[in-house]
């Protein structure tokens, strides 16, 4: 007996969201965790905007009328990859809201983000806490960690 119920034109529609794919550089198949705090790009001139595929004229044209130009599609966000075993600062790029490039920071990609400088410490931060933060990394006289178990 046939169903008095029309057949539904489309499949039924999954509610959950789906999260954003970003895999690991290093490891293609493994993807990348984390959700912190995500530190967008800035451009001040006209050749940083023509290196991302916008001609000459329109890039001056944009950049006369937005002298600090706030790129939401990228940005940087340190990132944890458990195939290599650590956090890393990445260069994330936007495509669609699942869909991004990922790569690995360069040192010079922190120059276009304001109000952050990765030579400088945090003045925040006491010296006692920075030293302390340290401390695993130093050894021994006899070159075994302090915290190796005995």
């Amino acid at each position: 007996m046939p169903s008095a119920l029309p057949e539904p034109e489309s499949p039924r529609r999954n509610r959950r969201p789906r999260r954003r794919e970003l895999f690991c550089p290093a490891h293609p198949e493994q993807r990348l965790l984390g959700n912190g705090r995500k530190y967008f790009l800035h451009l001040l001139t006209p050749e940083q905007l023509k290196q991302r595929g916008m001609s000459d004229k329109k890039a001056r044209l944009v950049i006369q009328a937005y002298p600090v130009l706030v790129l939401s599609n990228e940005w940087l966000e340190e990132l944890f990859c458990p195939a290599c075993g650590g956090s890393r600062w990445c260069h994330v790029s936007k495509h669609d809201r699942i869909s991004h490039t990922v790569r690995w920071a360069e040192r010079d990609l922190w120059a276009q983000v304001a109000h952050v400088d990765p030579v400088v410490a945090n003045p925040s931060v006491g010296e006692f806490t920075r030293r302390e933060a340290r401390r695993h990394r130093h050894r021994r006289q006899d070159g075994r960690s302090w915290y190796d178990a005995r």
